[in-house]
């Protein structure tokens, strides 16, 4: 290890001085991660519990829906101790393993999409051969190499990160990111991490997963045009949450990709908070409101169980 010894912790400079508004924030922040714990338990439940739901789709919202939970307590917990908190510490170790649920959270999401956008592929564009090509058994496999590929992944891209020395303390964030820790080391292998960094977060990650999505749309679109009126209005009725769900992550990891880059003192710092968390608050509360609305047997099932 080269971690100096005299860094033992990162100071989380975006929390910033609130004052006694820290009581009602750290209130709003419980309020909205106890819903996305309510609302994504509760569409897991009545997945499982529906006979008619054990499909290959609702099997990926599984998914899906674990995923928004195990998401928000990567940030949300941490988040509410900071708000209360007087000085906005993290140590080396914390701030490590939030950096692995995090990566985890967001690499895990984007393939789930993906492997998603390929199943309404086939449902549309094949659908005689949908029960052969999409079996719950292959589903299975697949959900478990994604969330395996994915913790392997951030682990061997986090092993590069723990070895560095680190000169700096100051993070311009409310939660640990790779890449901004990695501004702070002074170590000259640096390079090396950025590298991995961008490779396995960047390329692998997130720009596969959304060229494969992308095909995937363009198919199902050349089929759209040729087909029936009933066609489309089914293809529209399936895809229409799928698409909701991936324009509201990468529109997260767009801004805080961009954000860094350009002057945002005219934004409200309140505002510049809320998008940074986006992904941990907003997308676990609209994946499970959008599938639950616009899918017609989880909406039965809705009223059954009401």
């Amino acid at each position: 290890m080269e971690n100096s010894s005299e860094i033992v912790s990162f100071v989380l400079s975006m929390y910033g001085d609130i004052g006694h508004l820290k009581y009602l924030y750290f209130l709003l922040t419980m309020i909205l991660y106890v819903s996305v714990i309510l609302a994504n338990t509760a569409l897991i439940v009545i997945i499982y519990v529906k006979p008619n739901l054990h499909e290959p789709m609702y099997l990926f919202l599984c998914s899906l829906f674990v995923n928004d939970i195990y998401g928000s307590t990567a940030l949300l917990p941490c988040l509410m101790v900071q708000i209360l908190s007087e000085t906005h510490d993290i140590s080396l170790l914390f701030c490590f393993i939030q950096i692995f649920n995090i990566q985890t959270y967001g690499d895990v999401e984007f393939q789930t999409l993906a492997i998603m956008s390929y199943d309404r592929y086939v449902c549309i564009y094949k659908p005689l051969h949908y029960n052969n090509i999409i079996t719950m058994r292959r589903v299975q496999i697949v959900i478990l190499v994604i969330w395996i590929v994915s913790f392997i992944q951030v682990g061997v891209l986090l092993s590069f990160t723990i070895r560095l020395r680190f000169c700096g303390t100051v993070i311009d964030k409310v939660c640990c990111v790779n890449h901004l820790v990695l501004e702070l080391s002074c170590s000259p292998t640096s390079i090396l991490s950025y590298v991995n960094d961008v490779i396995s977060g960047l390329v692998f990650c997130v720009t596969a997963p959304l060229v494969f999505i992308l095909f995937t749309y363009i198919k199902i679109l050349s089929v759209c045009l040729k087909a029936s009126k009933e066609t489309k209005t089914k293809a529209f009725d399936t895809c229409t949450p799928h698409l909701v769900s991936i324009m509201s992550f990468v529109f997260s990891f767009l801004y805080n990709i961009i954000s860094p880059r350009f002057n945002k003192t005219f934004v409200p710092f309140e505002l510049q908070v809320i998008l940074s968390i986006y992904a941990f608050i907003i997308q676990p509360l609209l994946n499970p409101l959008i599938y639950g609305l616009k899918l017609l047997k989880i909406r039965q099932a809705l009223k059954t169980l009401c």
